[in-house]
C-alpha cells in the first residue's frame, strides 16, 4: 500500500460487533458455534474462527448508472471443529438468502457479523458450501486512519472493491482475515461498454444479452481476501507478456492513459528485476488498475493488479509491484505484522534506485537517520515515532514507522550480513514461504538462521526500540 497521509480519527472503530451465542441446531454432532472473530491484535472481530476458506466463487452483476450491486457468493470451506453455526464477515447490503450443502440455513446479523445456522451440523474436517445471495447499494467504510475502503465510486459510472485492512466485507461475504487465504473465481457483469476487472487471469468475456457483458476472472494461487478487487468502468484496456512469459493486462481509465503510458511500460521490466532480486514472481499474471484520478486517498497492491488513484509514477508502481512478493504473496499472520509488507516495498524502491543510477541504500539510510531531505524528501518523517513491530494501534499500522523504519531494519540486516547474504535472505524468504503467512517472530528467527549471523541487537534496537536508533 501506498503510504498513507490522511488525517487520523479520535475513534477508530469501524462497528461494534457481538459475540455469538447461538446454540447447537443439529442432532447429528455435538458440535459448537465457531468464534465471530480471530483476535487480531488490532482487529479482534476481523475473520471466524471455526473454519478455513479453500474457495470462493462471485457472481456480480454492477449497475454503473444506480450503483445497485447484486451478488452470490459461493463459499468453500473446511470445518476445522463441529460446528452447529458459523460467521461470515459482512457489512452493508441485504442478505436474501442462505444455504449450507444445498439445504436452507437459518441467518441473522449483528453490525458487521452474518451468523450462519445449518439445517445440519457440520462434522470436524467436511468440506461445506455456503452460498449467500445478497443485494444492495455498497458503501464505504472509514478506516481506523481516516481512510477510505470498501466499494468506492469514482465519475464516468467507475468503482473499484478495495479491502484493506477489511473493507472486502463491503462487497462480499466471507473471512475477511489475512491469516485465510483461498483462491477465486469472480464473474463481474456490467453494461456493454464497460470493463471489469479483478484479480488474475481473465478466462473468457462474453455477450450476455441485454445490453451487458460478463467478465469471468480465476485467481488459482492463494490469496487473501483484503487483496481481492473488482474494478468496473470504461477502462483503456492493454496486454502483453514479460520477458519471462507473465501475462500483463493493463487497465486505464478515460483521461489516464497519456500519464500513465511511459510507467505502466515498464511494468515488464520490473517484474524481471525483482524476480532476479527476490525470485521468481509469484503469480501467472501482472498488470494494472489506474482509477479516475483522486478517486481513492492511496495505491493498493490488489493481487497480480495494483489498483492507483490517478496515473501513478515510477517509484509507486515498484512499490505495489514488490508487494506481489512481500505482501500478497507472502502475507501477514496479522495486521501487526504489516512492516512485513510495507518495510520491505519501501526497501524494494531503495534497490530500485541504487540499480538504476540513483541514490543508494547507503546514502538514503543514511539521509533518513540524519533527517537530510535533500537526499530524500521522506527523510523529514518521524519514523522513529514507534518501534515498527509495535505499532501503538490500528490507526498507525500505515504510520512512517511502518514503511521507513521497517526499511532501515532491512538495511541495517545488509550492513551487519554483508550482500550476498542479505540477497539470499530475500530470496529464501521468498521462496519458502510462498503463498503462505508469517510474522515477525517468524521473519527474526529465519533471519539468523538463514544468515548465520547474531542479529538481536538489529532486532532490539531498531525492530522493538522505542528509542531512536542512531545509526
Amino acid at each position: 500500500m501506498e503510504l498513507r497521509t490522511l488525517g487520523r480519527l479520535a475513534a477508530p472503530a469501524l462497528a461494534v460487533l457481538i459475540a455469538l451465542t447461538a446454540g447447537c441446531t443439529g442432532a447429528t454432532v455435538q458440535g459448537r458455534p465457531g468464534a465471530s472473530g480471530l483476535r487480531d491484535p488490532y482487529f479482534p472481530r476481523a475473520g471466524n474462527g471455526g473454519y478455513q476458506v479453500e474457495h470462493y466463487a462471485l457472481d456480480l452483476t454492477y449497475d454503473p448508472a444506480g450503483g445497485e450491486l447484486r451478488g452470490t457468493a459461493l463459499i468453500t470451506a473446511r470445518a476445522e471443529q463441529g460446528l452447529s453455526s458459523f460467521n461470515l464477515d459482512f457489512s452493508g447490503m441485504k442478505v436474501e438468502g442462505v444455504d449450507v450443502q444445498g439445504a436452507a440455513a437459518r441467518y441473522n446479523r449483528s453490525g458487521n457479523e452474518l451468523t450462519v445456522r445449518p439445517a445440519k451440523d457440520l462434522r470436524k474436517g467436511e468440506v461445506f458450501r455456503t452460498r449467500v445471495d445478497y443485494g444492495g447499494r455498497p458503501k464505504a467504510l472509514v478506516d481506523p486512519d481516516g481512510s477510505k475502503e470498501g466499494w468506492i465510486t469514482a465519475e464516468g459510472g467507475a468503482a473499484v472493491g478495495v479491502g484493506e485492512p477489511v473493507g472486502s466485507m463491503g462487497w462480499f461475504p466471507g473471512n475477511h482475515h489475512p491469516s485465510d487465504k483461498a483462491a477465486y473465481d469472480v464473474t463481474v457483469t456490467v453494461p456493454a461498454g464497460y470493463e471489469a476487472v479483478s484479480n488474475g487471469e481473465l478466462l473468457s468475456r462474453r455477450d450476455v444479452g441485454g445490453g451487458r457483458t460478463a467478465f469471468a476472472w480465476r485467481s488459482a494461487e492463494p490469496m487473501a481476501s483484503y487483496l481481492a478487487t473488482v474494478a468496473v468502468g470504461k477502462f483503456k484496456v492493454t496486454t502483453g507478456r514479460t520477458a519471462s512469459g507473465v501475462s500483463v493486462y493493463q487497465a486505464v481509465s478515460p483521461g489516464e492513459e497519456e500519464a500513465s503510458r511511459a510507467v505502466l511500460a515498464r511494468v515488464p521490466e520490473m517484474v524481471e528485476w525483482g524476480s532476479a532480486r527476490f525470485g521468481p514472481y509469484p503469480f501467472g499474471t501482472v498488470g494494472s488498475i489506474v482509477m479516475p484520478a483522486r478517486s481513492l486517498g492511496y495505491a493498493l497492491e490488489t493481487q497480480t493488479k495494483p489498483v492507483y488513484p490517478g496515473a501513478p509514477d515510477e517509484e509507486l508502481v515498484l512499490h505495489e509491484l514488490a508487494h506481489q512478493w512481500f505482501g500478497d504473496s507472502v502475507s501477514p499472520k496479522s495486521w501487526k505484522d504489516m512492516w512485513l509488507n510495507e518495510g520491505f516495498a519501501t526497501y524494494a524502491e531503495w534497490l530500485w534506485a541504487e540499480s538504476h543510477g540513483g541514490v543508494s541504500a547507503q546514502r538514503r539510510f543514511e539521509a533518513f537517520v540524519a533527517g537530510d531531505t535533500s537526499v530524500d524528501a521522506h527523510a523529514g518523517a518521524d519514523w522513529a515515532a514507534f518501534p515498527p513491530a509495535s505499532p501503538p494501534g490500528a490507526e498507525h499500522i500505515s504510520d512512517e514507522p511502518v514503511y521507513y523504519r521497517g526499511a532501515m531494519v532491512l538495511h541495517r540486516i545488509r550492513q551487519e550480513v554483508g550482500d550476498e547474504k542479505f540477497f539470499d535472505l530475500l530470496r529464501g524468504w521468498a521462496a519458502d514461504h510462498r503463498y503462505g503467512n508469517v510474522s515477525t517472530a517468524d521473519f527474526t528467527a529465519y533471519a539468523q538462521r538463514r544468515t548465520g549471523v547474531d542479529l538481536k541487537k538489529v532486532w532490539d534496537v531498531w525492530l522493538y526500540g522505542d528509542a531512536r536508533p542512531k545509526g
